[in-house]
């Protein structure tokens, strides 16, 4: 099986960014059909409370922590991907879960909620670009290059939780696990009692800085995985060799982070605390002072003494956050550059007013289903996670 990537115009790729463009190629799907009130409209907030109101407990609103202010005032809970999974399949007398995050979110809900459930996301077009990086096809041929060596057998695919269904359906279908950046190591630990090598997806950082800073590999142990290459662009002879065989995917809000934004933020704000999340390159991650998952960076600001400076390397919305959250703390974000998650800033209040006035008028959009061939052996892959001793 092979695979055609074709590089995206700059008008293209603009015009999607703003939300006035589709990718039906990607998991981010296609824009939405109706007729969305405008962005000024001064009653956006008194529509949405209304809505919400209405529906009463027939609906329960997700809001992940990148997203917008404007939309997190109405999630009933607000956390990270799994999360907020786990939130929904927690509310099963909830017949709408109005995911305000991306696609690969809500198909997680949608696995592990009930087929009486129905799983909105208030835009078809707010994906994830490191979900995107792995297609099934690319990683069925990939897997079918270490059948040919000889080593599939040896190897256990993990994925992370920032994936696509078909891809967590593929792990489940091949004795793997899925993880998240807090559990990563424990799922690492976990595969390679089961074999001796991973191929780990989608996100090349999240892999390698787990196994080399948290399980002793070297460098040297991990190599990446290019999907556009043949082979992924190594000999036979590394494929055999590999303990990590990392794809080549990343996250484009965490990976714009650079050794020179932890050097420049160090020079302007003696004794600043560094603060990364796991997504980050390597030579970042090693030259800041914490990393963790979106929890752990949340909760070790929380528990910061007062008068402290973090400069934080994660998605903008939240460093926000939590800097209105801590005036008694300097909190930063780690680049001199604005960097919002741009497909997550596609579910905006205008969206979620919408899908929310859609329901109280008894219609469904957007709805995220996942096919039951998938979702069972997704589910597979994540139960083995829930599994994991410490789970």
């Amino acid at each position: 099986m092979t695979s055609t990537w074709v590089e995206p115009s700059n008008t293209a790729t603009a015009l999607l960014l703003l939300g006035r463009g589709s990718d039906p190629a990607t998991e981010r799907g296609v824009e939405c059909p109706g007729d969305l009130p405008a962005p000024s409209d001064p009653d956006l907030v008194a529509r949405a409370a209304a809505a919400k109101a209405a529906l009463g407990t027939k609906v329960f609103v997700l809001g992940h922590h990148y997203q917008r202010d404007e939309v997190i005032q109405f999630a009933d809970v607000t956390g990270d991907s799994f999360k907020l999974a786990r939130e929904a399949a927690a509310r099963p007398d909830a017949e709408y879960i109005v995911f305000c995050g991306v696609h690969f979110m809500a198909e997680s809900a949608d696995i592990l909620t009930s087929d009486a459930q129905k799983v909105i996301l208030p835009d078809l077009a707010a994906g994830c670009s490191m979900a995107d990086m792995a297609v099934l096809s690319q990683v069925e041929t990939a897997w079918d290059v270490l059948t040919e060596l000889g080593v599939a057998a040896d190897t256990v695919p993990v994925t992370y939780m920032n994936s696509s269904a078909d891809i967590k359906g593929f792990v489940g279908r091949n004795g793997g696990v899925v993880c998240t950046s807090s559990n990563a190591k424990r799922a690492l630990d976990w595969a390679f009692e089961q074999g001796s090598k991973v191929l780990f997806l989608p996100d090349q950082h999240l892999g390698r800085n787990t196994a080399v800073l948290e399980m002793g590999f070297s460098l040297d142990d991990c190599v990446l995985y290019d999907p556009h290459k043949p082979n992924g662009g190594l000999t036979a002879e590394q494929l055999r060799d590999a303990k990590m065989i990392l794809w080549r995917g990343h996250c484009s809000v965490h990976g714009r982070f650079t050794l020179d934004s932890v050097n420049d933020v160090r020079e302007r704000v003696p004794g600043v605390n560094v603060l990364v999340h796991p997504e980050c390159r390597h030579e970042v991650v090693t030259a800041a002072d914490q990393v963790g998952s979106t929890e752990y960076i949340i909760k070790t600001i929380e528990a910061a003494p007062a008068g402290s400076a973090w400069a934080v390397g994660t998605e903008l919305n939240l460093v926000r956050r939590l800097a209105l959250a801590h005036p008694d703390k300097q909190i930063m974000f780690l680049d001199k550059a604005v960097c919002y998650c741009s497909t997550m800033n596609r579910i905006d209040l205008p969206h979620l007013v919408w899908a929310l006035e859609e329901l109280v008028a008894g219609r469904v959009v957007n709805q995220i289903t996942v096919d039951p061939d998938t979702a069972h052996h997704a589910r597979v892959a994540l139960d083995q996670m829930l599994a994991l001793p410490g789970a």
